[in-house]
């Protein structure tokens, strides 16, 4: 007979989340992104609160272009003002974009995405055609136009780039609830009078977590660039405010004479794009079932 003591240990089984964290740390890539975005987030909340605002814009002649030296590791632009500085404060802007935008994009895009795979006929067709009608224009473009019709400012310029990439989350939700709305188990969760929001939420939509979660990663990097693209051509956040884009639309015509105006803010944006990125790779991976051992 077989005692408990001789019996083998079976071990503690690990939870989905922690097999996911144990993957995602071997990514090397993917912790060097996770620690840049770690690090820029923190700085920009330090600087937040130990610099003030008045002191991010007030201008100092006396300090006009200087070149990055201990007192100014990164120099100071066409108005005397620390470039370093107002990199850390502008984080604040561009993370504020990436991340409430893809957060709405994703509680909108997955709303619609679950909606119409759910209840199919019409309500498909109508999203359907609504969301093709939306995802055919070029995003910065119709980020552009709804900008210009409902104004300039830093709410406007969210419902502009969150509606504009509302559509790729909502075909990707789409397509999976479709594969599981014909299940055998969302069949007896409507035979047994489970309400349709509960059906959709509870048992269809977390079929599509990881796909959300990987894609949600990856947006924020756009949606970034997006912002800073519209306020370098003066359609986002309006100067003084030291937002990364408007920054390097003011220092352009320093390229030539003082490059430093324009690497800093240029380089903030590149890698915290990459960084976000490579973050979403790592994901991709760690929750990629075929990656399991």
């Amino acid at each position: 007979m077989i005692t408990a003591m001789n019996q083998p240990s079976l071990g503690k089984p690990i939870s989905p989340t922690a097999d996911m964290w144990h993957r995602l740390r071997r990514n090397k890539s993917a912790m060097f992104g996770l620690i840049v975005i770690a690090v820029i987030i923190v700085a920009a909340i330090i600087t937040e609160f130990a610099v003030s605002y008045s002191t991010v814009i007030e201008t100092n002649p006396a300090k006009r272009l200087l070149s990055p030296s201990f007192m100014h590791p990164f120099g100071t632009d066409d108005m005397g003002r620390d470039i370093l500085v107002r990199v850390l404060y502008g984080a604040r802007y561009s993370l504020a974009f990436g991340i409430i935008c893809t957060i709405l994009s994703v509680v909108f895009g997955s709303i619609l995405g679950a909606v119409s795979a759910f209840f199919g006929g019409k309500v498909d067709a109508v999203i359907t055609f609504i969301l093709d009608a939306v995802i055919c224009i070029p995003g910065i473009l119709l980020s552009l136009s709804l900008v210009a019709v409902l104004g300039v400012g830093f709410r406007n310029l969210i419902i502009a780039i969150t509606i504009s990439s509302i559509p790729s989350f909502a075909r990707i939700v789409r397509s999976i609830v479709l594969a599981v709305v014909g299940q055998d188990y969302i069949e007896a969760a409507r035979a047994i009078g489970v309400s349709n929001a509960r059906t959709i939420f509870v048992h269809a939509l977390p079929n599509a977590i990881g796909l959300i979660i990987v894609n949600a990663s990856m947006n924020v990097a756009g949606l970034i660039m997006a912002a800073a693209g519209l306020s370098f051509i003066g359609m986002g956040i309006q100067p003084p405010d030291p937002e990364w884009g408007a920054m390097l639309s003011n220092a352009l015509k320093y390229m030539r004479t003082n490059p430093h105006i324009v690497v800093f803010p240029g380089l903030a944006i590149v890698l915290t794009a990459v960084s976000f990125n490579l973050l979403g790779d790592g994901l991709s991976e760690a929750l990629d079932p075929r990656m399991k051992e």
